[in-house]
């Protein structure tokens, strides 16, 4: 089985494809659990990515946001 590969997913209100951010491990648990609140409240929060860079993220602009793993093959995004 091919090692997790977790990525943050931004659905942004504007439309378009949406953003991928890939993440390590801890950064995904810690993204998933502020998640909700972000979404509810429009916060703005940095995550870390797994290349090392920071990316910041006003949750007011996005629609839809989870944390996915990338290594699923032929599955993408919220499953039933």
């Amino acid at each position: 089985m091919a090692d997790p590969k977790p990525a943050l997913v931004l659905h942004l209100a504007s439309g378009g494809e949406p953003l991928l951010f890939p993440l390590t491990a801890e950064d995904a648990a810690a993204a998933e659990e502020k998640i909700p609140d972000l979404l509810k409240h429009g916060g703005v929060h940095s995550v870390h990515t797994r290349d090392g860079n920071t990316v910041s993220v006003n949750f007011v602009h996005v629609a839809a946001a989870y944390v996915d793993d990338l290594s699923r093959k032929g599955k993408f995004g919220l499953s039933v």
